[in-house]
């Protein structure tokens, strides 16, 4: 591998950023194209699939063999509120592949012994996620129910293009916090990005059965996800 394709995808990684290194197999060279990037239109297709599924693959285009390699930022999902479903979440994501986190300043809630293993931070997201950032391969999951934890990082993680945003709540408490953050000066257009009431719509009633809903969801959401590089902001 050359040393400016090294240092381009050391760069994306850092950046958490995807980047695929397209391959000619006649001729040995490369190049690299990071997500949001324009591509080769005839290459369009196979780049996205790429990106999409994080699976490296070779194609004939237009009668050039090439093998398309894809670095992908790890998923993670950060939830916001030590509740039983992030319990429950918490046990399915990694086998998902998915890292986790909880914020939660609820300190009753927010314990070692409830979320043994995982990544637990018990303050408040405002004061966690400066210095800690969302991005596009972050999956925001808000789970209190109460506006004056959840608020903040759904717009947090809605300003960052996250590619997931969902909310716990009926569609009266979503329609509430739908006001909120208009008035907070939120673009209705970023509302519309936010999965409320949270999950798929399987009919799940129990704490495990809702987070079964809200990962498949998060993963519905990761593949077939924006590729524009739009970021979905406020």
């Amino acid at each position: 591998m050359e040393l400016s394709t090294l240092q381009t995808l050391n760069a994306a990684r850092a950046a958490r950023r995807a980047a695929v290194v397209v391959t000619d197999l006649a001729e040995g060279s490369a190049q690299v194209f990071l997500e949001g990037a324009d591509f080769p239109h005839e290459w369009d297709a196979a780049l996205s699939g790429a990106l999409r599924t994080g699976r490296p693959g070779a194609a004939t285009i237009e009668g050039r063999s090439l093998f398309f390699n894809v670095h992908l930022p790890p998923p993670r999902i950060v939830v916001i509120g030590a509740v039983h479903i992030s319990q429950a979440l918490a046990r399915f994501a990694p086998v998902a592949g998915f890292d986790m986190a909880v914020i939660d300043p609820r300190t009753a809630f927010a314990t070692a012994e409830r979320f043994q293993g995982v990544e637990l931070v018990a303050d408040w997201p405002e004061d966690v996620l400066p210095a800690r950032p969302l991005d596009r391969y972050t999956a925001l999951a808000a789970l209190t129910h109460d506006p004056k934890i959840d608020d903040y990082p759904i717009r947090a993680a809605l300003e960052a293009g996250c590619f997931y945003v969902g909310a716990l709540g009926s569609r009266k408490t979503h329609a509430s916090r739908v006001e909120r953050l208009l008035q907070a000066g939120v673009s209705a257009e970023a509302i519309e990005r936010i999965r409320a009431p949270i999950g798929l719509d399987i009919g799940a009633a129990s704490p495990a059965e809702i987070a079964v809903a809200v990962l498949a969801e998060i993963i519905d959401a990761l593949r077939r996800r924006d590729l524009s590089g739009a970021g979905g902001a406020p």
